[in-house]
């Protein structure tokens, strides 16, 4: 019986791993996709994104029996509150990750989802008091410094980068809070959103691309597929998270940003100039130390349940 019990389990964290690099791998090559329809203006992208995810994961929710806990957060009007500043939190990192992969600024978006793990260690020891390993605030303080070095040196300050993984992780801390699991979640933060998004469509859009009845049948299906870039990552990174350990989940997340590094310089051309070189080798410094304590604790806390069940037997 534990025999079995052991192959199911190895089989789910066979699963999850495969499903993890299929959602950053997904994440990491969006930039491909929002460069095919970098024409179109960012804001109307946003609004066919959110548009096609709200359709596409209605039909999932129905699907997966959960319109009882929709129905259930309209009656906790306070939370429903704070489920909205997280949406206006994604639907602006959304917006702006669009602009800047049609604005040629793949290299920032991509910096910022480097910083991201590292801004989301600084927003758990505030907002959630927790405490800092050494290696870890080193880490930190190591990425603040490549901010602050390129900012003096080079006299900018890559803006995108800080902003993008700003509202994500502050995203992330309101989510972390709120009793949504991320389907139900999801849907309803494009619930909220969705009355402006119409509302702007139907009254105030006014570009070439925003009459679908005037546009190609090829350039209506990209925009459609919005949805299905914002929904079928998430989808796979639900299930990565339903079977393997969140702590390892978090390993693969360099995926992401490091096929859109490959795609900035590779594939669209972006200059690697000296000051990105620089920022970017000081934060992926940082993210050496952050993944080394990260593998380490990891270890530990797996010798220590092996220890622990050892000696119950």
């Amino acid at each position: 019986m534990d025999d079995l019990h052991a192959a199911e389990q190895h089989k789910r964290s066979r699963e999850g791993v495969i499903f993890a690099i299929v959602a950053y791998t997904i994440w990491g090559l969006a930039p491909i996709y929002f460069k095919a329809v970098g024409h179109v203006p960012a804001f109307e992208i946003l609004a066919h994104r959110i548009i096609w995810a709200f359709v596409l994961v209605l039909i999932l929710i129905i699907a997966t029996g959960r319109m009882g806990r929709v129905a259930a957060a309209f009656k906790a009007p306070a939370l429903l509150f704070r489920l909205g500043i997280a949406a206006c939190l994604i639907g602006f990192n959304w917006l702006l990750f669009i602009w800047a992969i049609a604005n040629d600024f793949i290299l920032e978006a991509s910096l910022g989802y480097y910083i991201n793990p590292l801004l989301n260690v600084v927003i758990g020891m505030v907002f959630f008091a927790e405490r800092l390993r050494r290696l870890q605030l080193a880490a930190v303080f190591l990425a603040l410094f490549g901010v602050l070095f390129q900012l003096i040196t080079f006299g900018s300050i890559p803006w995108i980068a800080l902003a993008l993984a700003a509202s994500f992780a502050t995203y992330g801390a309101i989510r972390k809070k709120l009793p949504f699991d991320s389907l139900t979640g999801l849907w309803l933060e494009i619930l909220l959103l969705l009355p402006f998004i119409l509302l702007w469509f139907f009254f105030w859009a006014d570009s070439e691309t925003s009459n679908l009845m005037a546009n190609s049948w090829q350039l209506n299906g990209l925009l459609m597929a919005a949805g299905v870039v914002t929904t079928v990552p998430l989808l796979f990174f639900t299930g990565a998270a339903q079977r393997i350990r969140y702590s390892t989940l978090g390993f693969f997340q360099y995926i992401g940003p490091s096929l859109m590094f490959l795609l900035a310089v590779g594939v669209y051309g972006e200059t690697f100039s000296k000051d990105k070189v620089i920022t970017f080798a000081i934060i992926w410094t940082a993210l050496a130390i952050y993944s080394f304590d990260a593998a380490r604790t990891h270890r530990q806390t797996i010798l220590a349940a092996r220890r622990y069940r050892n000696e119950q037997h």
